[in-house]
């Protein structure tokens, strides 16, 4: 036996030794049939023992996952991996200070950004505000005529392709 017995082994070794017991109990079982002359049940079930699944450690899925990658490398011919990383630096914060000049300048950007809109609100109604005024009078002009046209009813002209068909007479 191994010097060093390992959990892993030891669950290997369980498992291969319930499966010799399930064989020689069927053997067994089937020696009695030929005894007694017909089938006869055995003592223990013929299922398959159901695994209980074994939960490791990070640290030892750690472990097997670095040897998994020294046995691949081997294996392919590279050189052994490099010892794990050190630990990341711890996560840099900002300062009570250096967040005070963050919300400064952003409150400075949004004052320029709502002075910038606000000037050019202002502009555009300048600028739109002298062409309404004759646009009114003119609309109003317009509007004559249209209510004349609304009062008398239309006439109907022919249109060409009403003249075409009234002369072949087809």
């Amino acid at each position: 036996m191994p010097t060093k017995l390992t959990p892993e082994i030891i669950t290997a070794a369980i498992e291969g030794f319930e499966a010799q017991k399930t064989r020689i109990d069927a053997q067994i079982a089937e020696l009695r049939a030929v005894l007694i002359g017909g089938p006869v049940k055995s003592a223990t079930t013929l299922k398959a023992p159901t695994r209980k699944r074994k939960r490791f450690s990070a640290a030892s899925r750690r472990k097997m996952a670095m040897a998994q990658k020294a046995r691949w490398a081997k294996i392919r011919g590279e050189s052994e991996p490099s010892a794990p990383a050190k630990a990341p630096k711890a996560k840099r914060r900002i300062s009570k200070e250096g967040m005070a000049r963050i919300i400064a300048a952003t409150k400075k950007r949004w004052r320029l950004q709502k002075a910038a809109a606000k000037a050019q609100s202002t502009a555009k109604k300048a600028i739109s505000a002298p062409k309404k005024a004759p646009a009114k009078k003119t609309a109003a002009v317009r509007s004559a005529p249209a209510k004349a046209a609304k009062k008398a009813p239309a006439k109907k002209t022919a249109t060409a392709p009403e003249q075409g068909g009234a002369q072949s007479g087809q």
